[in-house]
Order: structure tokens, then sequence, then C-alpha cells
């Protein structure tokens, strides 16, 4: 099978293991701004099934198909609680006593072994391997219900459509009243692979994926770098299926939110592989979080290239990168302007009043954060402090200015269970 040898390969590198900062695939965009984007959406439907199950006594149970290295489990155990008091020691909405079993599915057993050697200390983590191409496998349908059926990465862009649908309908008729179905695809919209752009609202499309950007750039000529089939997906699409399943399983499901994660920072913005006018933005966003390391805020501005017949399309990534290069251009001139003038918090306005509340917003949070700097002691504050805020203030702006339709690297779809 294609996808296992291109997951065996890309554990085989050691740049599958768990470093983090500037490269790898737990690098700072996946830890700070993809989990916690999927985090974001999460919490309110997790944070009232939590509420539910502990005014009932109950703990929780989490099923993860397509876990791979087990980092859902990871992910899930750090969503926190939508507003949290400044005293509270902890603001994670599951703590470890709350949960009763968390179970990981996937094909690929080198991703399993590494799962294992993660979490082999706690024993309410089991990995188990199975294919769940055809629907759940006997060794889970046999198992109690579960209160989370979570998929994360592409895990569903695997699957045709009649595949996913099965495998839908299997969850909704195992799983309980009021629990939560995260389904996790590829975007098929998403900038890094504009050249793959289709207009097709009917049809599959799959893409030739590579797991290119965990070697090196200077490496990536040297490797023959396997590529199995992945499935872009819009929110439409997702529906049908979604409801295909409801009409199989005879159970009725209410959509709570679709979003698109990582509009800018998808992995293949560094490569280019399937669109060469992308600039490497997670490269800079990378740096924008490293600490003691100064980034140069000049090649941040986004450019956007148009794609001739994708009209909606070029207006909404025109609109969206403007938007955030509006943000990093008004940074810069403040940090100039503090450095030149000594100018007031009081003077800074927001020049343009046609921006969109979140951009406004944002250049106003970056100016608080400039003009007080004196008042707050950091060892180096434009590395430390202000650019790891311009790289929160530009993840917001993704959270809060995207269509959830499919123009992101991922596009996520959060249910919940009726019965």
């Amino acid at each position: 099978m294609a996808e296992k040898e291109a997951y065996s390969q890309a554990a085989g590198t050691g740049n599958y293991e768990k470093p983090t900062g500037l490269f790898g695939k737990y690098d700072n965009a996946r830890r700070y701004w993809e989990d916690q984007i999927t985090a974001i959406f999460l919490a309110p439907a997790l944070e009232r099934l939590v509420l539910r199950k502990k005014k009932n006594n109950e703990k929780l149970r989490i099923l993860d198909l397509g876990c791979g290295s087990g980092d859902g489990y990871e992910l899930l155990m750090g969503v926190r609680k939508s507003e949290p008091l400044l005293a509270e020691p902890s603001v994670n909405i599951i703590s470890p006593d709350m949960l009763e079993a968390y179970i990981g599915v996937d094909i690929n057993e080198d991703l399993l072994g590494q799962a294992e050697a993660c979490h082999c200390h706690n024993p309410d983590l089991e990995f188990i391997c199975a294919d769940i191409s055809e629907g759940l496998p006997g060794s889970i349908s046999d198992q109690e219900p579960f209160d989370v059926y979570f998929t994360s990465y592409g895990t569903l862009s695997h699957f045709h459509d009649d595949q996913n649908a099965k495998l839908i309908a299997d969850i909704f008729r195992h799983a309980p009243q009021d629990s939560i179905f995260m389904g996790d695809w590829l975007g098929s919209h998403s900038y890094e692979w504009q050249d793959l752009w289709q207009d097709t609202p009917d049809s599959e499309q799959f893409m030739d994926y590579r797991i290119s950007y965990i070697f090196p750039e200077e490496e990536r000529d040297q490797h023959e770098i396997s590529a199995f089939p992945l499935k872009l997906m819009t929110q439409d699409k997702i529906k049908r299926i979604m409801d295909q399943a409801s009409q199989e399983s005879e159970v009725q499901f209410k959509a709570l939110k679709f979003f698109d994660r990582s509009i800018i920072v998808g992995r293949h913005t560094d490569t280019g592989d399937y669109n060469s006018n992308c600039v490497p933005y997670r490269k800079l966003i990378n740096s924008l979080y490293e600490m003691n390391n100064r980034t140069d805020l000049d090649e941040l501005k986004f450019k956007y290239s148009s794609r001739t017949g994708f009209e909606e399309l070029n207006r909404f990534f025109n609109a969206f990168f403007a938007h955030c290069t509006v943000l990093v251009k008004q940074t810069v001139e403040m940090l100039k302007s503090y450095d030149e003038h000594k100018t007031n918090i009081e003077d800074i306005q927001v020049k343009d009043k046609a921006l969109p509340n979140p951009v406004k917003e944002a250049i106003l949070s970056m100016s608080r954060l400039i003009y007080q700097h004196e008042s707050i002691e950091s060892d180096d504050f434009r590395a430390n402090m202000i650019e790891p805020h311009l790289a929160h203030l530009l993840r917001k702006l993704e959270i809060e200015l995207q269509p959830g339709t499919g123009v992101g690297h991922g596009l996520v779809g959060l249910f919940e269970i009726k019965k």
C-alpha cells in the first residue's frame, strides 16, 4: 500500500520524531498554530461534553481513528477552557482523572511503534493496528461506545466518498447520544496546491501527495519520495457524505462547525511542489515563534498570485493575504516609529477605516504591546514578545476571516450525534 510505504519512509528519516522548533513534523507552526486552531474550534463542544460527563459522574472515552504516532491524545488533552481564570493552576478541559480510555487505531506499524514508545507509561491508552478503509473494524465496534470520535490531519482524505460514508455511518451507529465526531480532510482549494485547483463540484478529486516537507530543502532532490493519493474536499462534498452516512445509519447529526486550517502555513507552502508561486511562509512563521530569534518581517509581507478562472477564490485570497500584510506592515512601521520618535500609544490610529474589525483589533493589540514594552522586562523584547504575538495575531486572523469551505491545507467538520 502506497500510504504505508510513504509514512514508513517518513518515520525512518528521524524527522517524524518529536523535535521542535524550525524544522520537522513537530515544528513551531504545528504546535503553536495548527494544533491550537483545531483546539480552539473544538473547545466549546468538548467543554459542554465534559461538563455533562462530570455532572453524571462519568469518565470520557476517546477513539482516535488514523492516530499515527498518537498525536491526537496530546492535542485533545491540551484543549484549553474557553475562559479560564488567571489564578487557575490548570486550564485544560480534560484532566487525566477524567479519562477512562483513549484508543488509537492506525494501519501503519511504524507509527504505532512511535505511539507506544511515547505513551507506554499511561495505562489508559491503547493502540490497535487495524484498517478503517471499510468501516469500523470489529476490534472497535465490539467495544463500548465512545464520547469523542476523532480524526486529524487529513485522515479521511485517504478514502473515497463511499468509504467515508460507510465509516461515518458505522460511527453513527456505534456512538451514544450527543457524542462528538470530528472529521478531518484536505481542503480542495489550498493556495499551496493552486496548480491542482478544479471546479468539479460533483466529482471526486485526488492529488498525488508527497511527504517531501520532512526532508531539508537541500536534500529533497536526493530522495525518491513515495507518493500516495489523498482526496481534496469542499464543505459541500462533506455535507453530502454526512447526509449519506445519516441515511445509511438512520441516525441524525448536528453540524456544529466547519473550519479551514493552515491557509498560509500549509506544509507545501515551503516545498512549492504544487504551486511554484508559494513563498515559504511556514518557515517564516516558525521563525516568529522561535525564542531569541529575530525574523526579517519584510519577507513576511504576503503575496498572492491569482489563477485565471477562479474569481471567487482569487477575491478571498487577495483580501486575506492583504489583511495579513496590513498587520505586518503596521507592525514594522510601529517598530520604526517607536525607535525614531518614541510615539505615545495614544497617537496610534488605524488609518484604513474600511478594514474588517479583526484586522483593526489586531493592529491595536500590537500597538499596545509595542508602546508599553518598557514597562515589561524581557530579554530581547522583539524576539521573545513582539514576534510571537505577531504570530498569535496572524493565527487569530486565520480563525476569524476564514470561510470553512476548503481554502486551507485542512478542512475540518465538527458534528454532534443525535439519537
